[in-house]
């Protein structure tokens, strides 16, 4: 179908949706008990909206628009208490961390939904080991074209929503080495990867997308698994690079961070992107990815090495301004928090196995993590 007019939004809006897992409290593998958590949900008011996934053991949450950190963040607890609460009644335990570190891909089942069943038919078994859990954020735009300067100019930034979100350093049972090994499983999708380099909407509609469209590749933006995507229909762009962090606190920490650098390239206190930023674009990212905050990234316009740490701290202060008209600060000091002491959900999860002996004590701390929070 025809791409459509991009559908302006307030700027700088954001709104959140997490994947989630479902776990056995008993042995703490994966649940296929989407389809009963849904069915409880929908008997009473859901804070939000609530979803199936590509797999029976993952369900998503959608928050609705908002400008403001702490309204974003309130709703986000509403709804991490009423999924405690759904899952308590049903004997299901809830957490975040962007894969589980030892169930079995191809025990895995398919939701009984069109689309997932269509995806499953054409990807084959990259459907099941889809089974893994991110964090998309969206960003309201007004007009489509500063929706292209956004998504193009993100891309500097991308290895510090990877970094600080990582929480996938397990998959099939072993220690893979990375901080964010979901993104592995993304790359592994043929319309994966950046976007093309276009910065005028109407271009991306009737040249790229229209050219794409009538190869019979997409029918829909949903066909994208880019990491960063324009959503024309909500006015928006979509960062889904983040794994889902462990607390919900995180999760709106990592969404007001990002509405403070999109404020910050909106008033083009950057040169505006070029194609030849993506030079580094997969390099940088795999720093990230398997390095995580101790990463070392090349800057694309001066080619300078940098730690991906102190690049972090910089933009923070460069984007503090920002931060203080949004009313996000709080936020930033959850991001300082992460880069100090605290350390990303990857290293948390690190710390819990060597602790409890193994991986099913980790998925245990990360069952108590989702639901006491960041709360000391």
């Amino acid at each position: 179908m025809p791409l459509g007019p991009f559908k302006a939004s307030s700027a700088l809006t954001m709104g959140v949706e997490l994947e989630l897992q479902l776990v056995n409290p008993t042995d703490f593998d994966l649940s296929d008990s989407a389809a009963d958590i849904l069915h409880l949900l929908d008997r009473k008011p859901f804070p939000g909206d609530v979803k199936p996934e590509m797999t029976q053991s993952m369900i998503e949450i959608s928050t609705d628009v908002h400008f403001r950190h702490d309204e974003l963040l309130a709703q986000l607890q509403r709804m991490r208490n009423a999924l405690l609460a759904a899952g308590d009644r049903l004997n299901v335990a809830i957490c975040g961390g962007g894969t589980h570190p030892f169930q079995r891909w191809f025990h895995q089942r398919i939701f009984e939904k069109p689309r997932f069943q269509q995806l499953s038919t054409l990807y084959g078994y990259l459907a099941k080991q889809f089974t893994v859990f991110g964090q998309h954020v969206h960003i309201g735009c007004a007009s489509a074209d500063d929706a292209l300067v956004l998504l193009h100019g993100l891309n500097r930034y991308l290895p510090h929503f990877i970094a600080l979100s990582a929480s996938s350093p397990y998959s099939q049972g072993v220690d893979t080495l990375f901080d964010s090994a979901r993104l592995n499983s993304v790359f592994a999708f043929p319309l994966s990867g950046r976007a093309p380099f276009i910065l005028d909407w109407q271009q991306f509609e009737s040249g790229y997308f229209a050219k794409m469209e009538k190869t019979g590749v997409v029918n829909s933006m949903k066909d994208f698994y880019w990491d960063i995507r324009p959503k024309p229909e909500f006015g928006t762009i979509e960062l889904r690079v983040c794994d889902t962090p462990l607390t919900v606190e995180r999760a709106a920490a990592l969404a007001a961070y990002l509405q403070a650098l999109c404020r910050m390239l909106l008033a083009r206190r950057e040169p505006l992107p070029v194609e030849d930023d993506y030079l580094v674009y997969n390099y940088n990212r795999f720093q990230a990815c398997r390095f995580g905050l101790d990463g070392v990234i090349i800057h694309p316009r001066t080619s300078e090495t940098m730690s991906l740490r102190e690049d972090i701290l910089a933009t923070l202060r460069r984007v503090e301004l920002d931060a203080e008209v949004l009313r996000s600060r709080p936020a930033l000091d959850e991001i300082r928090a992460i880069l100090g002491q605290s350390g990303n959900d990857a290293a948390f999860l690190r710390r819990e196995c060597a602790e409890e002996g193994g991986v099913q004590g980790m998925v245990e701390a990360a069952v108590r993590r989702f639901r006491q929070g960041d709360e000391p």
